[in-house]
């Protein structure tokens, strides 16, 4: 019997754009969303949503969302060295508030969860520089970059899209 299979490398997936547009396809989806998004960060400052979102999708890998939010933190006033150095904040610490330090390290635990839970002195950390809301409403913007990271990987969405 003669074997006829070929000894080719398997085809390498196509990067180039995105999977699906799942924004036309569940319109409803991504108006709940926005509103989601809209929600969650009210009374956080802009500047430090700006720095959650960005190290969330550091984590995440999400080229659409660095794209954007980079962008956004520019826009805002960030500056080019605070947004370099995010990936490496506990190195930097000198360029990051306490309060910023201590919402970094709740959006790693809550975006990676690899023990299945956000430890105790995480948690603490976060809850000694914002009040019961202005927790809640980070927990929340949080989740939902998490939530926008994984729309955006899942589907392939690529930087540059509308």
């Amino acid at each position: 019997m003669t074997n006829h299979t070929t000894s080719a490398a398997p085809a390498t997936p196509d990067h180039s754009g995105p999977r699906m547009h799942w924004a036309e396809l569940a319109p409803d989806v991504f108006k709940a969303m926005i509103a989601l998004d809209a929600a969650a960060r009210k009374g956080i400052d802009p500047a430090l949503v700006a720095l959650v979102q960005i190290r969330a999708s550091q984590l995440n890998h999400c080229a659409f969302c660095l794209d954007m939010h980079t962008k956004d933190a520019r826009k805002a006033g960030e500056t080019e060295e605070r947004i370099y150095l995010l990936n490496a904040w506990e190195e930097a610490t000198g360029f990051y508030t306490e309060k910023e330090q201590a919402a970094l390290a709740l959006t790693e635990a809550v975006t990676v969860l690899t023990d299945g839970f956000v430890p105790d002195a995480v948690y603490a950390r976060a809850a000694a520089h914002f009040d019961d809301t202005e927790l809640a409403h980070l927990i929340a913007t949080i989740t939902t970059i998490n939530a926008w990271n994984r729309f955006g990987v899942t589907t392939r969405r690529t930087p540059g899209q509308v």
